[in-house]
């Protein structure tokens, strides 16, 4: 299932590339965080807590950026387990100028295995999307407070 979607950022693309590698910024934002470290230039270990509708984890992983292009886009790399299932995906952000703004395009194809799949395989969608939200919410105020 591909999910994407967008969402304004006040800031300019080159705050918003940089906030989107930051490991400090992410713990602030990325919604469930329980620890987030770097194990190598442009990879994050992770804990995550997820409810995808009944089904609930922590979920241990990591997070790869790749292709890079400086505040323009990056894809991410995302491969995580849980005693409930797996989640990988590849997601792409692409960030666009717009006045004194940022839009950030985001979309990505999650592969869910095990039981989250099977309860939580239709939910995703609308899961996904309100995360989405929920993160560049924060990253927003994030940036603008620190403005």
């Amino acid at each position: 299932m591909q999910l994407e979607g967008f969402n304004i950022i006040h800031a300019t693309p080159e705050q918003v590339f940089v906030a989107l590698q930051s490991p400090d910024m992410l713990a602030k934002c990325v919604p469930g965080v329980k620890k987030l470290e770097v194990e190598s230039e442009g990879v994050f270990k992770t804990t995550l807590e997820v409810s995808v509708g009944p089904v609930k984890g922590s979920f241990s992983g990591k997070v790869s950026v790749l292709d890079a292009v400086l505040n323009t886009s990056l894809t991410l790399k995302v491969e995580m387990r849980a005693p409930v299932g797996i989640a990988s995906a590849i997601g792409k952000i692409i960030l666009e100028p717009q006045d004194a703004a940022t839009k950030v395009h985001w979309s990505g194809e999650p592969q869910l295995g095990g039981m989250i799949a099977s309860v939580g395989a239709r939910l995703i969608g609308g899961v996904a999307k309100a995360q989405a939200d929920i993160f560049f919410t924060k990253l927003e105020q994030e940036l603008t407070s620190k403005a």
